[in-house]
């Protein structure tokens, strides 16, 4: 049996675009003689839906988009991703299924029994899980058809009480096709390709794994489509980032030929080039899935700005970034020369706006009202949304995008402010942390100097007042990072951080400065993830909670 594996990028609820790419997909599979062409789960739809698939058209729009898929398999078979309406008595509206089409019409339906809801996931949100299970036999094969999660629960602490391979197991299958949705995360890859080595060693089964690639708003999927033998061992991996058609043989021996050469990666990216890659990604699709093509940053000379900008510059080209400089009566001589080196080095586009004047205006409409107090962070936040400002006027002027430039250490902090700094349409940097974004630009600098050196090794400022460092008011970055990501990745409690050596005031102090600056991270754009654990819709909390607070 040859079986292509289709590794696309959907876009969610275009179900014309969607829809076209798989039947070109099929066509070209058939023409290249495969027996059955896969794709990745809910790929009809896109993922993830949210609440559409709480619309009875956007369920039927589905079926239709099915329907036409299975009027151009009349000589393949094809698997497709499709939520479906549960039929039984009970419990929710919907199935997470497969469609197994074959001689134009559906064979055989297979719902998803592992539903996720951790994370970025809440598929238990719309999804009834399946309880029965049955494989699915053609030409002479008889297939093991998971969905994502349904193999997930061989890990050390199972999150579910059943697993759907050992039931499938029982038909004696002679491989196992898993469709997915498997987001991105700079360590996802390899946890992804134990668990899935370990299924197929387990059952001793060759598996074939396809996954999403593309961007929806702050989800990556970075593709690595998988081929596994029977004794667990990688026999091909598909390219991450990009979309890519390959094709296999099946053998009578369980024995997998690829029909190409094999492109396993000689040693696994580093945690850097794969965030490099995912951020690209994350602002092409941004973009071009929303109909914009030009983006707008705010260009401070600082090594944030410098990082997006030049990210920016890569996904778009640099004819359609716009920096704009927005020097203030507190901005060094350097910061703005340095902006002007990137500037040149990437060449994009810039202008420069001056905001001396504009929030000198501000200051004296608000004089009667702050007369005999002292310069403090309301006049230093006047800057930052002056800035604002500016960025969003020339914004829906031209048509642009905004770019946010905070890392993830600012927004974990609070160190930003709300309605200045934070805003914008979609937030580059934000799973960053500072020290992470230091390796970016060195790695943006690998080949040649982009991002100037000055602003790489200078100490960061946010240029508010006299003299202004970070380092004023918080720590070191690479004390404030490693204890941020024991908080938000690893979820350890000040107890626990403390116990592993740091500083029990610093502790205490981040961690209560991370809780009470939940409703300005609220407020501020979509974060394209990168980590196992974003800011956004992967870590849910409240805002007037008192813990750790």
């Amino acid at each position: 049996m040859k079986i292509a594996l289709a590794q696309l990028n959907y876009h969610i609820g275009n179900f014309d675009a969607n829809t076209a790419k798989i039947i070109d997909t099929i066509n070209t599979a058939k023409q290249n003689g495969a027996d059955v062409v896969v794709f990745a789960e809910l790929c009809i739809c896109g993922y993830p839906s949210r609440d559409f698939l709480e619309f009875k058209e956007f369920i039927e729009l589905c079926e239709r988009s099915a329907q036409q898929i299975a009027a151009a398999c009349t000589d393949v078979a094809c698997i497709i991703g499709i939520p479906t309406p549960n039929s039984g008595p009970h419990g929710k509206d919907l199935h997470n299924s497969a469609y197994f089409i074959a001689d134009g019409q559906v064979k055989q339906v297979v719902n998803k029994a592992l539903l996720p809801n951790y994370d970025v996931f809440d598929e238990y949100r719309y999804f009834e899980p399946e309880t029965e299970f049955k494989c699915v036999e053609y030409k002479g094969k008889r297939i093991a058809l998971t969905i994502c999660e349904d193999l997930w629960n061989t890990i050390e602490n199972p999150l579910y009480v059943i697993r759907p391979m050992d039931k499938l197991i029982e038909e004696k299958p002679d491989v196992m096709i898993n469709i997915a949705a498997s987001p991105f995360a700079y360590n996802h890859d390899e946890e992804r390709i134990a668990i899935l080595s370990d299924n197929a060693q387990r059952y001793k089964l060759p598996l074939f794994y396809v996954n999403h690639v593309g961007a929806q708003t702050e989800i990556i999927f970075d593709g690595g489509s998988l081929i596994f033998d029977q004794q667990g061992q990688l026999v091909d991996e598909l390219p991450y980032f990009k979309e890519e058609l390959r094709y296999y043989t099946l053998n009578d021996d369980a024995s997998i030929t690829p029909d190409q050469p094999v492109s396993l990666m000689p040693e696994r990216q580093s945690d850097i080039e794969q965030i490099y890659e995912g951020l690209l990604l994350g602002i092409r699709d941004y973009f071009h899935k929303s109909g914009f093509k030009q983006a707008i940053l705010g260009l401070s000379g600082g090594i944030d700005s410098a990082v997006v900008c030049a990210l920016a510059a890569e996904a778009l080209g640099p004819q359609n970034v716009m920096a704009v400089l927005l020097p203030s009566k507190y901005s060094t001589g350097h910061s703005i020369t340095d902006a002007e080196d990137l500037v040149r080095n990437l060449g994009c586009r810039s202008e420069t706006v001056e905001i001396k004047n504009i929030t000198d205006a501000f200051e004296t409409a608000l004089e009667p009202q702050f007369k005999g107090l002292p310069f403090n962070i309301a006049e230093e936040n006047l800057q930052a949304r002056s800035r604002a400002v500016v960025l969003m006027a020339i914004s829906n002027k031209f048509g642009y995008i905004l770019l946010n430039t905070s890392n993830k250490s600012e927004a974990a902090v609070g160190y930003g402010t709300l309605y200045g700094d934070m805003c914008g349409g979609i937030s580059v940097l934000g799973d960053v942390y500072k020290t992470q974004v230091y390796q970016l630009a060195n790695y943006i600098n690998r080949d040649r100097e982009i991002i100037p050196q000055n602003s790489i090794v200078k100490p960061p400022s946010a240029e508010l007042r006299p003299d202004q460092k970070d380092s004023d008011s918080l720590p070191e970055y690479d004390i404030l990072d490693t204890i941020l990501a024991e908080y938000v990745e690893h979820r350890r409690s000040s107890s626990e951080i403390i116990a592993l050596g740091y500083d029990e005031a610093t502790v205490r102090r981040i961690l209560k400065l991370v809780n009470t600056a939940e409703h300005k991270r609220y407020q501020t754009p979509p974060i394209l993830r990168v980590s196992p654990k974003a800011f956004g819709m992967g870590r849910r909390m409240p805002i007037v909670g008192k813990y750790l607070s």
